[in-house]
């Protein structure tokens, strides 16, 4: 009797919620405590693997960072699966930590050490942060067969001083391969730093990155020698001892760092090397992307190395998983999430040097990937790709990544489908990371009671820009270099007296299901007739024209106008022809006045980074003068209702403030 009585409050309580504005957000309760429960386990096995590695044998190879650590319980626990496919070759996860130890103890010899004869099995030497002082000579384990010299001691048993010192800073210039990873475990077990360096840098900002690091070596590919020659005076004038990745003719000063390394056994070196004295020691360096200026080197933590074991665990990818990654290894997303991710679970990555969209599909049939992590441009790449017998057939159920426009997510998902794509949102230098773990078209999260921080309030479909507490478990480390570089990274007083925030910079909007989506960048909006101009909006709007396959927005100066006019840099999709009556009916139709852009660009393809993001800041200063530019250009005549070529004509009226726009 009590059930039926019930039974109508039951049935009324959908319709109370709705009322009470709270049914949008709580209908996707179940979703959210699945994903809690998830990242609850997550949270338990990273704090377990960090309390293994501190209760360690410090002699022992487990006894070190989590890198190190995890590496050798993987060797341990899965010695023959297959760690690494890169083109033909197969690498187990045993074998990686073979091939990072003989990486290990080469640096160690760079260092002073001498292992004796036959490699020793441990040794003593330096320490895992630049502020701990490396033992004495006298503190060698019993029968380790090894012996320190110091910084003024003899490497291999020769004259010269040991070129790196304990704690010291190694650059890789390197592209991606399995040399790149064996280099990068090999420095953390020896406890050194290492600077993952953009492949492009050349000149200035090349030397301004290694300046900013304080790198005292740098190991270059053999392939780069040629275009690093100028470069190579100011190198050595930096005092960096300089190292080739492999054979061939170099340079005097150069020698080919991997004949060292073979050189070596490929027993374990103690735990005690790597292991920091905090979590939040600095352990690397991966540098911005410069869209805004010189590329700052972002200071990466043990705690973030180890936090980043847990991403495709939280992304639901499990240990048979094969993943692939084209992904540039000197960036975050490669780095950390591809391949450190990948060793959180245990599973097999496919690791491509350069991306190929004509070779995606046949390299996933092939290798029966089944994970694919992404960044948005390499979506649209494929999207763009003539169809192929390839796509079809492919084993793949899940891409994980983050900067998927909502277009090409439904393009990507209708033409390869059917799989899941799982966008993500978060920094280099961030303390902050948010999963689309319900698979929300469009969004990168949710602002469930799982995350948390904003300065203010906002209405559902209102920008707001996302800030995250600083606090001992989500640190904001900044960049290497002077303290100005984090200024504006930084609130203070957010809500309270004392509490400090992280700024991402970024605009996100929050509807009134509770999903995030990203809006812009607080760098990239600008303003316009006294409003704000978002540049992805404006873009999202050109790219729904057929005949557009991408699309690039930003502001320019123009004389006697207050703010910054918007400018399209445009891409046709062959074998289509620009259509200006169509496009100005469309964005006329789908924009406000102040958002629709008074300058058309047209080119073949948009200049961007290795790390696929669009330029922007190079393009505004190039402006829309058609004197300097090749390039179609068009210019919004207001009078006149369309786009027309912007001749030297009409440039010259526009700047005599006869043309109005």
């Amino acid at each position: 009797m009590a059930a039926l009585l019930l039974l109508p409050l039951l049935l009324l309580l959908p319709l109370l919620l709705l009322k009470l504005h709270l049914w949008p957000q709580l209908r996707w309760l179940p979703a959210d405590l699945a994903f809690a429960v998830r990242a609850l386990c997550c949270k338990r096995a990273l704090r377990a693997r960090a309390l293994a590695a501190a209760a360690a044998d410090p002699e022992g190879p487990e006894g070190g960072c989590s890198l190190a650590w995890r590496l050798a319980e993987l060797a341990q626990q899965r010695a023959a699966h297959t760690f690494l496919i890169h083109g033909s070759r197969r690498f187990s996860y045993s074998e990686a930590e073979r091939e990072s130890n003989r990486a290990a103890r080469a640096f160690l010899r760079a260092l002073g050490w001498d292992w004796g004869p036959d490699g020793g099995d441990s040794g003593e030497g330096s320490a895992g942060e630049g502020e701990r002082a490396a033992p004495g000579a006298g503190d060698a384990a019993a029968g380790s067969g090894a012996e320190f010299a110091g910084g003024d001691g003899a490497a291999r048993g020769g004259g010269a001083a040991a070129p790196l010192s304990p704690g010291a800073t190694v650059a890789l210039l390197l592209p991606a391969g399995p040399e790149f990873l064996w280099l990068w475990f090999g420095l953390a077990k020896a406890g050194l730093r290492t600077a993952f360096v953009p492949t492009a840098l050349r000149r200035g900002p090349l030397l301004h990155c290694l300046r900013s690091c304080g790198a005292r070596a740098l190991v270059l590919a053999p392939e780069f020698l040629e275009s690093l020659e100028p470069d190579l005076p100011a190198l050595r004038a930096m005092g960096l001892h300089l190292w080739a990745a492999g054979p061939g003719t170099h340079p005097a000063g150069i020698s080919d760092l991997l004949a060292e390394v073979s050189a070596e056994v490929d027993g374990p070196v103690p735990g005690y090397l790597s292991s920091p004295q905090s979590i939040t020691d600095t352990c690397l360096y991966i540098f911005t992307s410069g869209t805004t200026g010189l590329p700052k080197a972002a200071r990466i933590s043990h705690l973030k190395i180890l936090q980043c074991q847990g991403f495709y665990q939280l992304c639901g990818v499990h240990q048979e998983d094969v993943i692939y990654l084209a992904l540039p290894l000197y960036h975050m997303s490669g780095s950390l999430l591809g391949i450190v991710g990948c060793m959180g679970i245990g599973a097999t990555v496919v690791l491509k040097s350069k991306f190929s969209a004509g070779q995606f599909w046949e390299d996933c049939q092939q290798h029966r990937v089944t994970v694919f992590q992404y960044i948005g441009e390499l979506c649209r790449y494929l999207v763009n790709q003539p169809p192929s017998k390839a796509e079809r057939g492919h084993k793949v159920r899940l891409a994980v990544g983050s900067g998927l426009r909502p277009d090409t997510w439904e393009r990507f998902v209708r033409r390869f489908g059917p799989l899941q794509v799982l966008e993500t949102y978060g920094l280099t230098e961030g303390n902050v990371a948010t999963i689309n773990y319900t698979g929300q078209r469009g969004a990168v999260g949710r602002a469930s009671w799982l995350y948390k921080g904003h300065c203010m309030a906002t209405s559902p479909g209102e920008p707001g820009l996302l800030v995250a507490p600083v606090s001992q478990q989500s640190p904001f480390l900044g960049y290497a270099g002077g303290p100005e570089l984090a200024q504006g990274k930084l609130l203070k007083d957010v809500f309270r007296p004392g509490d400090v925030f992280f700024n991402t910079g970024d605009l996100l909007v929050c509807d009134d299901q509770g999903f995030l989506r990203f809006h812009d960048r607080t760098g990239d909006t600008f303003r316009w007739k006294g409003e704000n101009v978002a540049t992805t909006e404006v873009a999202e709007v050109f790219e729904a024209l057929d005949f557009l396959q991408e699309v690039n927005v930003y502001g320019v100066t123009v004389p006697g106008h207050e703010g910054r006019a918007g400018m399209a840099a445009l891409v046709l999709r062959p074998p289509h022809a620009l259509d200006l009556m169509q496009l100005y009916t469309h964005v006329s139709e789908n924009l406000p006045p102040y958002a629709r852009p008074r300058f058309l660009r047209l080119q073949e393809s948009l200049a961007t980074t290795e790390t696929f993001k669009q330029q922007k800041v190079r393009m505004a200063n190039e402006g829309f003068d058609p004197s300097t530019l090749s390039d179609p250009l068009y210019v919004l005549d207001q009078a006149v209702g369309a786009y027309l070529p912007l001749t030297t004509a009409r440039y010259s009226a526009l700047l005599a403030g006869n043309l109005r726009i």
